[in-house]
């Protein structure tokens, strides 16, 4: 018997209609479905997405424990628990769907999952279905381009912390910062000290029923806001060191032997 396929299926932030077509025809299909919750009695907020398409739960989802800490002893036991979950299902050649919102490339549980299920067997075949991040809905939402012509981007959990966040304000155009919510107040004085609040934009839970925009983010000092939030930063200050401008030399075919 064939092993089944395990698919990581981005389904976009919270829109329905940024799941892309691809995704779209394998949830019509008769696969497993599986999706994250953080502990049994919690929503998931991947399959949120696609009930809220239009799809049914089918008979018999798989619903997989993927707890909200950072204890790396913990999460491995979770993760090796998910995998031997969907590699038993895989083995009896059925087809899995993990279901992810944003894109299963970005900072998605399917990355975990995906190597602990190959580390079990390596002859497994997964396949990932990309998808649409939380940040490229975000900019396209506030008409905020992420990058012009020679413009730089870095991504990163505002976790890092200000001096991190001050150091590459000093390197790229354009700084999105996620999961905000820990350091938003120091983020603002940072950003206010810097001249960017002007230039800065808010987004909670993009895509979603909730979303939530905000231009002014000085608005949202001493605020709680919800764990699905970032920030979207341009600093037009930047001093910017020279480009290297025809670095693909061509070749004369002529002279070569």
């Amino acid at each position: 018997m064939n092993s089944g396929i395990l698919y990581g299926v981005s389904l976009g932030p919270g829109n329905p209609d940024l799941i892309t077509r691809r995704a779209w025809a394998l949830l019509q299909t008769d696969k497993v479905w599986s999706y994250p919750i953080r502990n049994p009695k919690s929503d998931s907020y991947a399959l949120d997405i696609v009930l809220r398409a239009g799809l049914a739960l089918p008979a018999e989802p798989m619903p997989l424990i993927f707890p909200m800490t950072h204890d790396a002893e913990k999460l491995a036991k979770y993760w090796l628990r998910a995998a031997e979950a969907v590699l038993g299902k895989l083995q009896a050649g059925e087809d899995v769907l993990f279901l992810v919102e944003g894109d299963a490339s970005t900072y998605s549980t399917f990355g975990h999952l995906a190597k602990t299920v190959a580390a079990l067997d390596a002859t497994v075949t997964i396949e990932t279905v990309a998808g649409v991040s939380s940040f490229n809905a975000a900019a396209a939402r506030v008409q905020m381009p992420l990058a012009d012509v020679d413009d730089t981007i870095a991504i990163i959990p505002a976790g890092y912390g200000l001096d991190v966040i001050n150091t590459m304000l000093n390197e790229f155009d354009t700084l999105i910062l996620l999961k905000v919510k820990p350091l938003l107040d120091d983020i603002i004085d940072l950003l206010k000290a810097r001249e960017l609040l002007s230039h800065s934009r808010f987004i909670e839970k993009a895509g979603a029923p909730e979303e939530r925009v905000v231009h002014d983010v000085r608005s949202l000092y001493g605020e709680k806001v919800n764990y699905l939030s970032l920030l979207l930063i341009k600093n037009p200050h930047r001093q910017r060191g020279d480009i290297i401008r025809g670095c693909r030399k061509k070749t004369d075919l002529k002279n070569v032997s």
